[in-house]
């Protein structure tokens, strides 16, 4: 092949917020596949907040991107030549191949995505990692009851709009919180909760506070920072805390400034017999065909909603990801790299 490939490489860490020019775009020949391989050609690639974390080199549950290696990422992409007797040119898969648009791959850990059925972006938000993040955390760690007060942060984000609508499905009351009055409008109107508090605007305590009369008895957690403070006095005696991000302190570069809250937090853990639980979506592995069975219906029969920001051109990923991580995105954000061929 002619064609030339690209690919996003890790060049340095970031100190604090990332910039462009920690991520290298090099070119590099398309590669043709061996025996049993696949080459794939990325169509759309995910952006996660969990990708700050894969540029440090701080301890953490996944190793961290070497320097010069291939930034992380899921991606949707058509397979355009096959050696591997399970695919066919044409066929759409999802993956992992990261930050490139062309890829080898020996079949083992693609899945097909049947583009008759939903549009091909979703398999990388509402009904991918987000949506079965959202799915199983809040069913088995959360545990939901009807009549229960349910608060979510981010709540306009991918993960956040599918908890809030899945808790309402669920008869919980849903309280969302959202950064700019738009984004409250959506989850509002769009989504249905039951109220969305804009954290950019004055007083957030007591806007929290008048939301949830009865306390908060579950609160998935997205963000940490001041809005976690404005949570922790409201929550209820057993009340249960997913925790799947803390996007408020990804690009902290010391402790934040003031007194230590750890005490008095685990005071209040002992006192309220909370539920604080780390949330990895690889620890639900077995949910993953009631996840896309129940979801599958729900988008069906239109009591869940999604909504994509998808920016256009492989080289805007790097500035897509900043955005990400201040909160300029307006849902699941995608790149659409390169346009279906069949």
């Amino acid at each position: 092949m002619t064609e030339t490939a690209r690919r996003f490489v890790l060049a340095s860490r970031p100190v604090g917020e990332p910039k462009t020019t920690d991520l290298q775009l090099e070119e590099f020949a398309v590669p043709q596949p061996g025996t049993g391989e696949v080459l794939l050609r990325t169509l759309f690639l995910s952006l996660d907040p969990y990708m700050r974390g894969r540029m440090s080199d701080a301890k953490s549950y996944a190793a961290p991107v070497p320097i010069g290696g291939v930034m992380e990422g899921g991606t949707v992409s058509e397979v355009i030549a096959s050696n591997n007797p399970k695919f066919a040119v044409g066929d759409i898969v999802l993956g992992r191949t990261g930050w490139q648009t062309h890829s080898l791959s020996d079949g083992a850990s693609l899945r097909k995505v049947d583009p008759s059925l939903v549009p091909i972006s979703t398999a990388l938000g509402v009904l991918g990692m987000p949506g079965m993040t959202a799915y199983a955390g809040l069913l088995e760690v959360g545990k939901p009851k009807a009549g229960e007060t349910l608060v979510v942060a981010a709540a306009s984000g991918a993960v956040g709009a599918m908890v809030g609508q899945i808790a309402r499905i669920k008869g919980l009351r849903v309280v969302g919180i959202a950064g700019g009055a738009d984004k409250c409008r959506y989850v509002k109107n769009e989504l249905g909760f039951d109220d969305c508090i804009d954290h950019r605007a004055p007083d957030l305590p007591g806007r929290l506070a008048t939301a949830c009369p009865n306390g908060i008895d579950i609160y998935f957690e997205n963000v940490a920072g001041p809005v976690l403070d404005a949570v922790l006095p409201l929550l209820n005696t057993f009340a249960r805390i997913p925790i799947c991000g803390t996007i408020a302190h990804y690009n902290d570069t010391a402790p934040p400034a003031g007194p230590d809250k750890l005490p008095s937090v685990w005071r209040m853990i002992l006192s309220k017999r909370l539920t604080v639980r780390g949330l990895l979506v690889t620890d639900f592995a077995t949910m993953h065909d009631d996840f896309q069975r129940d979801v599958s219906g729900w988008l069906k029969d239109g009591r869940i909603k999604y909504r994509e920001d998808i920016v256009a051109g492989f080289e805007n990923a790097p500035r897509a990801l900043i955005g990400l991580l201040r909160g300029e995105n307006f849902g699941k954000l995608l790149v659409r790299v390169a346009e279906r061929s069949t």
